[in-house]
């Protein structure tokens, strides 16, 4: 390399350093070796080595969520071709369901061997395009900075969501002149709103008799939560948060009417079905959250949907709109909390919605040696109210979407796309980010075991969390619906596991087991008190297979 050239991976890493990256998430390969050896020469872009790519992509989709509270810049990920990549798919995939930017970056066969099934080659662009906003290839160093700046732009914009470069290793060795620059970093545009269409949609609610609004999704963000929670206070709007977006407004908001999704509260659900006016901001409107596309129907008869996105083809995609209006959810929700010219006498509906929230998310007692609901409410009192909980999927995690307050932002780190295996990684990634606050990672059985060796990643890089892991022998969501299906016909959802407290101690970590609620209050204060990897091994009874109150008896009985 002569003094007037440079590695197009050197190329590459000034330009994420240029975009403000901080840290990146990798399993190494030896398809971006170059990657791996120019990124000393940036100190400021930290290197976290994770343990599987699965892993790494979580982490990385995790780190764009919580960069969407401000930023708004992706997080980022490498890891090798072939079997790398597609390991990492799951977390192209959560991010491209849970509208979060992401960049993963995919070391690639040389161009030479392209075309001809080398070792380990897939054609990424037609692999991953299905799951992400764009993919591509580049075959031209200096074309690099290009590549780049265009990867932010897409990550970011509209919709944000993932993006995944392909990087032949071979492009990744050629020098490219010193004096190419870095593009500079890209800004997501703010898209202003309408204000005729505000004033429509003000005339719309002064009509209403039953309004209510869905909130949380793309683009949401600090100021959008602020500014929409403003508005909805001031006419007493009920407001309802899409599946697994609960920390989109303040718990204790008098209009907070709880979460929609799976085990939502009934009397939440009727409301949606009865409103009259149903103002969806940020949301998808995606199955979860609508019970199958039930709640509203995609046609809602009797009803007038207004879907506020900042993405165009996602108004009007699955639900008819009675009036769609395309801009940033915070620039519109700080036109709404500003407008002075307002006929809406405030609604009761509000303050009855969160009288109905509070009620159905305040623990009843019981008489389980293991009841988990209690177990929450003990956390909520004993951690900080901007503790992060991190979950995968699982009917574990319903009892802490009813029970927790999500009361800090973002405080909530959960796929909408029910990938089994995110909490740990998202903790990791978590801790990392926010090293000041608490974190949890609550995690089912199987749920754990599918990316529990990233506490390896945690222990390494010196990551402070708490992990929960309750323990039912079963794949629990699998096993509810396989009662009310097959009742009393159990195949494939029984798990035999390992101890996992002990496990805990072998990342080095500290662990307690626990079978009861005293059990578990008790090693919850031991492990508050300490730092480091805590976790503690909460087994539960599998009849108790749901936070709704469903059991396995009453399921079976329900169907004869």
């Amino acid at each position: 390399m002569s003094d007037s050239t440079r590695s197009a991976a050197a190329l590459l890493v000034d330009c994420l350093a240029e975009q403000g990256v901080t840290r990146i998430f990798t399993v190494p390969g030896e398809s971006f070796l170059a990657v791996l050896d120019a990124l000393p020469e940036r100190p400021e872009i930290a290197v976290v080595t994770c343990r599987q790519e699965g892993g790494a992509a979580f982490m990385a989709c995790a780190e764009g969520a919580m960069n969407a509270a401000d930023t708004g810049r992706p997080g980022i990920a490498f890891v090798t071709r072939g079997p790398g990549a597609t390991n990492a798919s799951i977390g192209v995939h959560v991010a491209h369901q849970d509208s979060q930017p992401m960049i993963l970056f995919v070391g690639d066969v040389a161009r030479a061997m392209q075309g001809r099934e080398g070792f380990q080659e897939i054609d990424f662009t037609a692999f991953f395009s299905p799951i992400c906003k764009w993919a591509a290839r580049i075959d031209v160093p200096a074309r690099i900075p290009e590549y780049i700046a265009r990867a932010y732009a897409v990550a970011m914009s509209g919709r944000p969501g993932p993006v995944v470069l392909a990087l032949p290793e071979d492009m990744l060795v050629e020098q490219v002149p010193v004096s190419l620059v870095p593009r500079p970093y890209v800004t997501r545009p703010a898209q202003a709103v309408c204000p005729d269409a505000m004033q429509t949609l003000l005339g719309l609610i002064a009509d209403a008799a039953s309004p209510i609004a869905i909130i949380g999704g793309a683009g949401w963000n600090a100021k959008a939560r602020t500014y929409f929670q403003q508005f909805a206070e001031r006419i007493g709007l009920p407001v309802a948060t899409a599946f697994r977006r609960q920390d989109a407004i303040a718990p204790d908001s008098p209009v907070y009417a709880g979460n929609l999704g799976y085990g939502p509260n009934p009397k939440l659900v009727e409301r949606v079905r009865n409103a009259d006016l149903v103002i969806a901001v940020g949301a998808r409107l995606g199955e979860a959250t609508t019970e199958g596309y039930t709640v509203p129907t995609p046609d809602h008869p009797g009803q007038i949907l207004v879907h506020i996105h900042p993405d165009p083809e996602e108004l009007g995609r699955v639900y008819r709109t009675d009036l769609a209006l395309c801009c940033s959810v915070d620039e519109f929700a700080e036109a709404a909390a500003l407008w002075e010219d307002t006929d809406i006498i405030p609604f009761d509906a509000g303050a009855e919605a969160h009288r109905e929230w509070l009620e159905w998310a305040t623990p009843q007692p019981s008489d389980a040696a293991m009841d988990l609901a209690t177990c929450v409410a003990a956390m909520r009192a004993a951690l900080p109210a901007d503790t992060i909980i991190c979950n995968g999927a699982g009917n574990f995690a319903g009892w802490w979407h009813r029970y927790w307050r999500y009361t800090a932002y973002p405080g909530q780190l959960a796929p909408t796309c029910g990938a089994m295996g995110y909490g740990v990684p998202a903790a990791v990634a978590a801790a990392l980010h926010y090293p000041e606050r608490t974190v949890v990672a609550v995690a089912g059985d199987g749920d754990f075991l599918m990316n529990g060796q990233e506490l390896a990643t945690a222990a390494q890089y010196g990551a402070s969390l708490i992990v929960v892991v309750v323990d039912n022998g079963a794949y629990g969501t699998i096993r509810m619906h396989q009662e009310r299906e097959y009742p009393g016909r159990v195949s494939g959802t029984s798990l035999v596991n390992p101890d996992f407290a002990a496990l805990g101690a072998a990342f080095g970590g500290w662990s307690a087991k626990a079978t009861t609620t005293e059990q578990f209050v008790a090693a919850l204060e031991q492990a508050k008190a300490r730092s480091g990897i805590r976790l503690i091994h909460a087994l539960t009874d599998l009849e108790r297979i749901a936070a709704s109150g469903a059991t396995i008896s009453g399921l079976r009985a329900r169907a004869r």
